[in-house]
C-alpha cells in the first residue's frame, strides 16, 4: 500500500471527554470535569487539538456556568472544529427505561444542534440483549428524529453492549439505512472483542462517523477486572501492548480521513495538572502518524 506524502496529510485530532475529564469517575454521580469548560477548551486549541468530547453529566454541570451560546462561541473562539457529545442510553428499550432516555435524548440533540456537532455518541453498557428488528426501528427512529437538528448519530460499538460484533453492527446500521447514522470505532474495543484492523478499514465510509485510538493490554495482569481495566488502564497511543502502528496504517490507507479521537481512561492521568493531560495525549497521538508519514515518505 502507498500513503501520500505528510504535505497532502491533515491529521485532525479530537480529545475526548474521558482524556481530558480530570478527577471524573465513570458510572458514579462525579462524571463531570474537574476542569472549567472554558480551561479545557483553551488548552486543547493551545496544544493543536482541532476537536473535544463533552459527557451528558458534563454538559449538565457546564450549563449551571455557561449558556449554549457561550459555550459555542467559546469553542469557535479557539478554533474546535470538531465536538462530540454523550451518551444516550437506552434508545432501543420500552418503558420507563425509554422514558429516560427519551429525555435525554432531546437534551442531547437540542445541544447537537446549538454547539453544531459532529456527532452523538450512543450506545448501551449493561448488555441489554434486544431483537436485531426492534434495534432496526429504534436506531432509524433515533437517526431520523435526529435528522430534525442537523445531529448525526454515532453507535458505538463495545464489548458490553446490547450487540457487540462488528457484523451485527452493520446489520443493524445497514437495515436502518439512516444517511446520518453510523458507527464509532474504538481501538481498544476492537482489540478485546478481537476485530482486526483490516475489517475496520473495510467498513463503508459512509457507516464510520468516527475513530478512536489508544492502547492497554492484551489481556490484563491477573487481579485485574474487567470494569477496572476498562475506566482505569485505558492508555495513552504507545503506553501499552496494542499495535496501534499498524492500526494507524490500515486505517489512513483505507481512506478515512475524519477527525481522530483520543480516548485514555487512566487512574493515573486522573491526577494530572490539564496542560500535562493535553500535551502529552497530543504528542503521543500524533506520533503514530508521523512515523506513518515518514515511512511513507521513504518508499
Amino acid at each position: 500500500m502507498t500513503i501520500e506524502s505528510a504535505t497532502l496529510n491533515r491529521v485532525d485530532l479530537l480529545g475526548s471527554y474521558w482524556t481530558i475529564a480530570g478527577q471524573a469517575y465513570p458510572h458514579t454521580d462525579r462524571e463531570y470535569s474537574s476542569f472549567d469548560f472554558r480551561d479545557r477548551v483553551e488548552a486543547l486549541s493551545k496544544t493543536g487539538f482541532k476537536g473535544m468530547g463533552i459527557w451528558d453529566a458534563d454538559l449538565d454541570h457546564t450549563l449551571l456556568k455557561y449558556s449554549l451560546s457561550e459555550m459555542k462561541q467559546i469553542l469557535d473562539d479557539n478554533g474546535i472544529e470538531y465536538l462530540e457529545l454523550e451518551f444516550l442510553r437506552d434508545w432501543f428499550l420500552d418503558g420507563e427505561e425509554k422514558r429516560q432516555s427519551d429525555l435525554q435524548k432531546i437534551k442531547l440533540l437540542q445541544a447537537s444542534e446549538a454547539l453544531d456537532a459532529t456527532h452523538v455518541k450512543v450506545g448501551d453498557f449493561e448488555q441489554k440483549v434486544t431483537p436485531m428488528s426492534k434495534l432496526i426501528d429504534s436506531f432509524a427512529s433515533l437517526c431520523s428524529e435526529a435528522e430534525n437538528y442537523g445531529a448525526r448519530i454515532g453507535f458505538e460499538l463495545m464489548p458490553f453492549s446490547m450487540i457487540n460484533t462488528l457484523e451485527d453492527t452493520m446489520t443493524m446500521l445497514e437495515g436502518a439505512d439512516a444517511k446520518n447514522g453510523g458507527v464509532i470505532i474504538d481501538l481498544w474495543h476492537m482489540v478485546k472483542m478481537g476485530i482486526p484492523a483490516s475489517r475496520v478499514a473495510a467498513i463503508p465510509p459512509r457507516f464510520l462517523i468516527s475513530v478512536e485510538i489508544n492502547d492497554g493490554y492484551i489481556e490484563a495482569p491477573e487481579g485485574i477486572d474487567f470494569v477496572t481495566e476498562t475506566t482505569c488502564h485505558r492508555m495513552f497511543c504507545g503506553d501499552g501492548e496494542m499495535n496501534v502502528d499498524g492500526y494507524v496504517e490500515e486505517l489512513w490507507a483505507s481512506g478515512y480521513r475524519g477527525p481522530i479521537g483520543i480516548e485514555v481512561l487512566s487512574a493515573e492521568a486522573r491526577e494530572w495538572p490539564l496542560e500535562r493531560i493535553v500535551t502529552y495525549a497530543f504528542e503521543t497521538t500524533m506520533a503514530p502518524f508521523e512515523k506513518l508519514f515518514q515511512k511513507s515518505a521513504q518508499d
